[in-house]
């Protein structure tokens, strides 16, 4: 009795762990995305400059209120999203070390912004 009474509670003790465990470490894994809007209008981005917190993924939100679609790119954050006339999309971005990062409207060049990440 007393073998299966040990044997029962080096189960539970190790369930235990294990719970604590993924519980601790699930929490920088599973940590949210920071949320950014940007909005085309007239060809411009508004605002034209972003502001991100450093070293956390982000969720940038396009809308695009123009009568055509755009293509938000950018080279330094290694992203490009078609965003249809009149529609909205996430563009995902990686955790990013503080700086400035440009970015633009493929299909018209002139349409420029800066996230800026502290």
């Amino acid at each position: 009795m007393r073998t299966n009474l040990t044997y029962s509670k080096a189960i539970i003790t190790a369930l235990v762990l294990a719970t604590a465990t993924l519980a601790s470490g699930s929490g920088a894994r599973a940590q949210e995305a920071a949320a950014v809007s940007i909005t085309v209008k007239n060809h411009h981005f508004q605002p034209a400059e972003v502001h991100a917190p450093a070293n956390r993924r982000l969720a940038l939100t396009v809308k695009n209120l123009d009568a055509t679609a755009m293509e938000f790119e950018s080279v330094s954050l290694r992203v490009e999203k078609v965003i249809a006339a009149g529609g909205e999309g996430v563009v995902n971005i990686r955790s990013l070390a503080p700086g400035r990062y440009e970015f633009f409207d493929d299909f018209h060049q002139e349409t420029r912004g800066t996230l800026v990440v502290q």
